[in-house]
């Protein structure tokens, strides 16, 4: 095995049993086993952070069944490429061999007709589509595409699958398992990981060379404590980072910005995005997000000006759209914030999870049959349009839970102007 081969690809486990972390797809019971060891392939689509196995897991389906493996990066792919493929594909076919799999890395970034191009094929089972993306496919993917495969989803590794990659690095791997290495401290490594396993194993490569390239003894014997992670990663950020596997961070860094009403750095944030050639999309999508969780209430504008922004960018794309991606994140880093609707539904959510469905009260029912009626539905049931100010001291809430308190109004001018309304109709209430 080449020594410039990365750790992460030496590591790269070769079947199910070797395979860290998605329990809930690949272990045991996992619906992916299964369909391995049943030998029925459909397509699906494998939507999940960086490194938690997506590639992997195609790799060791077609291994595993002794399918041909063709792969297509959607980055520099098109829909030539795509044909060609489904035509090598259906001349296996005449050798009455099972249908091969064709894997396409970041499916979300082909167009419409790119996906379109691959329809009939998936549909008739010339090839068995394994798409993965970073992505949720619901934007992505057309409907008839996604229709047609199941949608898994991969979560980041746990605390104790990235402490198991670890100890199995050190003892397994051809390089490493010759070398006297004592991680003293891991937490440095597991948090520079962020739940990535390929991000993982590049910290921990890039610290063993470093230690052993200061080293004077001549037997390598290596400690490893967070001190020395963190100064050996700050030195080699561009090494540890080659993939552009800063995404993650650069988007919080934006994402924050924005939250702490700083524009200026927002906007750093959105040019350094830009430059590394993030998908715009996901830009606008995460400005539309955060319009919603952190502007909220405390300006209802900020969300028409989000999805202005989001439609304009589908609208004309690159270098045109940096203008209107710029617009909507000064405008909204520049907005007094509240996230009183995000705290609204999240409290609301663990309320409905912790009762169950309580029956809706009869006078608020809809009564469409005359047997309905008959029931009590809808019965009593006052029309606020009726009344003074077109409100009417009511129950709305399932007898359980009347008077429960899920939206408290941020300290903002907007939300103020409501509290004042609300406390004036509810009195006690607000």
């Amino acid at each position: 095995m080449a020594l410039n081969q990365p750790l992460a690809d030496r590591m790269r486990p070769k079947n199910l049993d070797d395979f860290f972390g998605q329990e809930k797809l690949a272990g045991k019971d996992g619906v992916i086993r299964k369909m391995v060891e049943s030998g029925k392939l459909a397509s699906f689509i494998l939507w999940g952070p960086p490194g938690v196995g997506k590639t992997t897991l195609a790799k060791i389906i077609s291994s595993s069944l002794d399918r041909p493996f063709y792969t297509l990066s959607a980055i520099s792919s098109g829909v030539k490429d795509v044909r060609e493929m489904i035509d090598r594909a259906k001349k296996i076919q005449f050798f009455d061999k099972p249908s091969p799999i064709l894997f396409i890395d970041e499916i979300h970034r082909f167009n419409k007709s790119q996906q379109d191009s691959m329809l009939s094929a998936v549909e008739q089972g010339t090839i068995i589509l394994i798409g993965a993306t970073t992505e949720n496919p619901s934007f992505e993917v057309i409907s008839p595409l996604l229709s047609r495969c199941q949608v898994y989803t991969l979560e980041s590794l746990d605390r104790n699958h990235l402490h198991g990659l670890l100890n199995k690095a050190l003892k397994q791997d051809s390089f490493l398992k010759k070398i006297d290495i004592t991680i003293e401290e891991e937490e440095a490594l597991i948090m520079y990981s962020g739940g990535d396993a390929r991000k993982l194993f590049n910290a921990l490569e890039i610290v063993v060379n470093a230690k052993l390239s200061e080293t004077t003894e001549e037997k390598s014997t290596i400690k490893v404590t967070n001190a020395d992670v963190q100064r050996i990663i700050q030195e080699n950020m561009a090494l540890y980072d080659k993939s552009g596997e800063m995404h993650y961070d650069i988007i919080s860094a934006f994402i924050k910005s924005v939250r702490g009403s700083d524009p200026d750095a927002a906007i750093y944030w959105l040019a350094r995005m830009i430059e590394g050639g993030e998908d715009l999309k996901f830009i606008a999508r995460r400005i539309l997000i955060l319009a919603a969780e952190d502007i909220g209430l405390a300006n209802p504008n900020a969300l028409l000006m989000a999805n202005n922004c989001f439609q304009a960018v589908h609208t004309i794309g690159y270098p045109e759209a940096r203008i209107i991606l710029a617009e909507a994140t000064i405008y909204l880093a520049s907005c007094p914030k509240s996230n009183s609707a995000y705290d609204a539904i999240n409290t609301a959510l663990a309320c409905v999870r912790e009762t169950g469905n309580l029956p809706v009260p009869l006078h608020l029912r809809n009564a469409p049959t005359q047997l309905m009626k008959d029931l009590g539905y809808g019965k009593k049931y006052k029309y606020a349009h009726s009344f003074d100010e077109h409100f009417v001291a009511e129950n709305y809430f399932p007898e359980n839970l009347m008077k429960k308190d899920f939206y408290k109004p941020g300290d903002n001018q907007r939300e103020k102007e409501f509290h004042e309304r609300l406390k004036k109709l509810w009195k006690e209430r607000y």
